[in-house]
């Protein structure tokens, strides 16, 4: 099979396509291509194997080429991140809108023009769908069930995606499934443009021997996964079948309902007091009004029917990213140079 990761130079996308490369097979057919299209190069721990081939350059300059080409499958995780979209309207409009729908017409065409098998499309979706609203109050844990109300342009992007998603699916253009990701962490190099980045960066920094800044009060609760999860996760929700993944809305995947006290907790537990006065409180208004109006803790059931389920605890994922620093491949041993 031939396989599309939009995106796939990232964080999340180069381990999705590692752990790929690794099964060798997805939904019972061989992988015998597998494409990273992004804005930079794949990295070469991934270029090196021979199914793989990397592509540089926007979502949007790619799709016309994307037309011909016989894609089994797609992964579609590329997109501005949150910071940015509210920083820059039209950027998130044109990363995360416009290069979707560019994409999903691009599949499109092959099906009503060449005959093609729709392919099957994974979309990462995001919890900032979610979001208060005067009219309804916001439920403690959000699923499933829960009324999107995105009180930020990444929310309603993301919320507009999967609903073009769900009509092309319905329309038999793509086989879609959309999956709200929650916050992955802990993430590994520089801080990103989201929003969310303090969730890794208060347990990456101190780590490192770095002071972090904690921008929101330590009361804020948040749902949380390791990249690891996610990844199985954007697995299996590939692999389900279209009566197990359960109509054509999106999907809650499952995360961890923690506060950020319980992360610093964590940490000492973990790597000791002196990584946790790393940690230095100093409040971002702006950080702090965005994660406001985000989910406090997710409820998964559907994801669970299809055998999901979080981490048992915020140690386990400092620990998962821990041994990820160790990595042969992907490690970096001065991400731990801050543990005693």
């Amino acid at each position: 099979m031939r396989l599309l990761i939009t995106g796939g130079a990232g964080f999340v996308g180069g381990r999705l396509a590692r752990a790929l490369l690794a099964q060798g097979s997805l939904a019972g057919s061989r992988i015998e291509r597998l494409v990273l299209a992004d804005q930079v190069a794949a990295p070469p721990w991934l270029l090196a194997d021979a199914r793989v081939e990397g592509r540089v350059g926007t979502l949007l300059a790619q799709v016309d080429a994307l037309r011909e080409e016989p894609f089994d499958g797609v992964f579609h995780l590329a997109s501005a991140v949150s910071g940015e979209c509210e920083l820059d309207f039209d950027l998130g409009m044109s990363s995360n809108l416009d290069s979707t729908r560019a994409l999903l017409d691009a599949l499109r065409w092959r099906v009503q023009q060449r005959g093609a098998v729709p392919a099957r499309l994974v979309f990462a979706s995001s919890i900032a769908v979610f979001g208060p609203d005067p009219a309804y109050p916001f439920a403690a844990l959000v699923g499933d069930d829960t009324l999107p109300t995105p009180q930020t342009s990444y929310g309603t992007q993301k919320l507009v995606c999967e609903q073009l998603i769900a009509d092309y699916t319905r329309k038999g253009f793509v086989d879609g499934r959309a999956a709200r990701l929650v916050t992955v962490t802990v993430r590994p190099g520089r801080p990103n443009g989201a929003a969310s980045s303090f969730f890794s960066g208060i347990i990456r920094e101190p780590l490192a021997g770095h002071a972090a800044a904690l921008p929101v009060d330590p009361s804020v609760s948040h749902p949380v996964a390791s990249v690891h999860l996610m990844v199985s996760s954007l697995i299996a929700v590939y692999e389900a079948s279209r009566t197990a993944f359960v109509g054509r809305t999106a999907m809650t995947l499952p995360g961890l309902n923690v506060t950020v006290q319980q992360m610093l907790d964590a940490l000492e537990r973990v790597a000791g007091p002196e990584v946790r006065a790393r940690v230095v409180p100093e409040r971002d208004e702006r950080i702090a009004g965005i994660v406001a109006n985000w989910p406090r803790g997710v409820v998964a059931r559907r994801a669970a029917a299809l055998g999901l389920a979080p981490e048992s605890s915020f140690d386990e994922i400092i620990a998962r990213y821990i041994a990820d620093c160790r990595d042969p491949v992907l490690g970096d041993p001065a991400a731990l140079k801050g543990m005693a």
